[in-house]
């Protein structure tokens, strides 16, 4: 009779082949279904944190494992050598969702957000005429977009910076929601601005009303790329498919992933005018998985499912009702400070009530999965799914754990 192995027997196995780039909750998951986990032993974690956002739509959504399941029986990848066939119909329907003229596929979020920073370098230097070597890009502090060298070199977290330099050169850093400093940080040789319209991981940021309006503003006016990193807050979180949308902006480069794979398959892109993405030619960039026929299906069948408009709905409704609870649970002084929009919330822990990781812990043994961030900020990010029932118990233990 074969013994399925304990939580604490697979976490020390992990533990000692594994590098240790994270500090996971000590909760080992066996399977899932919509807004529900169920470990290696049998108990039931409410999920809120949606794989930052990848799970938008649920975990084993059974409209996107039939479209990965009919796509496994055909054909997986075939490289970017040869053409397959849902590969138009992906970049085709991205677009259109975007309200943009071309796709460029690639896998993983920090993937997405490298290709962005080739484009609006080539870009630079090939239509707005800025001599080589030395365009510049403009970020925000607090930003998180990613963690390759590149990314990290323009990153204002220590963690993320320490022993891993040299760093890439080429990027300014402003403080995030700042129009002042960015209109200063932009000069002639600036080809781009790449922000967050909501900083995730530094806690679920919403900048300044009319921020980004003014960022679309600026950018136009100076000739410089407004690129939004809508990782994690686009495609439906944020009760709008874009986060964007909610200043009535436009960028010029939208940077998609996670939610975009359903949580089944790691896809990303980036999306522009073909003014902006034709600057490539054959050979310049690419990525063997990029845009393969599985990823392909499976973002088919979420851009449909956006399509609705059902996932923006409940973010929007069920978003509200949990703002709502949040404000009043600050009220207690328990939270010090609440913030987000739609299905996503950062919160902050006063911090008589623990850290948020000792929160956090607190939350997984009364069954209900988050995840801390920055000391003592916890973010919220149901699947979209998730029943108001449902929510309403995991706030529930939240206001238990905080009522001590």
């Amino acid at each position: 009779m074969t013994t399925t192995p304990t939580t604490e027997a697979l976490i020390a196995a992990a533990d000692a082949h594994s590098a240790h780039t994270y500090a996971p909750l000590p909760v080992v998951v066996a399977t899932a279904d919509g807004a529900w986990m169920t470990d290696v032993e049998g108990r039931r974690y409410l999920d809120l944190l949606a794989g930052y956002s990848a799970l938008n739509f649920g975990h084993g959504n059974r409209r996107l494992l039939d479209a990965a399941k009919a796509q496994l029986e055909r054909v997986t990848l075939t490289s970017r050598a040869f053409h397959h066939d849902r590969f138009a119909a992906f970049c085709t329907e991205l677009a259109a969702l975007c309200g943009m003229e071309t796709v460029l596929p690639m896998n993983t979020g920090t993937e997405a957000v490298e290709t962005a920073v080739k484009t609006a370098r080539k870009w630079g230097y090939r239509v707005k005429g800025v001599p080589d070597g030395i365009a510049k890009i403009v970020v925000a502090a607090g930003n998180f977009h990613g963690r390759t060298t590149t990314v990290i070199s323009f990153s204002t977290d220590s963690a993320a910076r320490a022993d891993f330099g040299p760093y890439t050169p080429g990027f300014e850093i402003v403080p995030y929601g700042d129009l002042t400093a960015l209109r200063s940080a932009v000069a002639e040789n600036t080809v781009a601005v790449l922000l967050e319209p909501i900083q995730g991981e530094a806690g679920v940021r919403v900048p300044p009303a009319g921020y980004l309006r003014g960022v679309r503003e600026l950018t136009r006016e100076r000739d410089v790329l407004f690129v939004a990193d809508e990782i994690q807050s686009g495609l439906g979180r944020t009760g709008r498919t874009f986060a964007c949308e909610h200043e009535g902006v436009v960028p010029d480069v939208y940077v998609l992933g996670k939610a975009l794979g359903g949580g089944i398959v790691p896809v990303s892109a980036v999306v522009s005018s073909r003014a902006v993405l034709g600057v490539f030619r054959p050979g310049e960039h690419g990525s063997t998985f990029g845009g393969n026929p599985l990823a392909c299906a499976v973002a088919l069948e979420v851009i449909a499912m956006l399509r609705s408009g059902e996932y923006q709905a409940r973010a929007t409704e069920l978003g509200a009702h949990l703002h709502r609870e949040l404000g009043a649970l600050a009220g207690t002084g328990a939270l010090t400070e609440v913030r987000g929009r739609g299905l996503w919330a950062g919160i902050d822990i006063a911090p008589a009530y623990g850290t948020g990781r000792e929160v956090s812990e607190r939350l997984m043994d009364r069954g209900v999965l988050v995840k801390d961030t920055h000391g003592p900020t916890i973010r919220l990010a149901p699947p979209l799914v998730i029943s108001k029932e449902d929510l309403d118990w995991g706030l529930a233990q939240l206001r238990g754990v905080l009522s001590g």
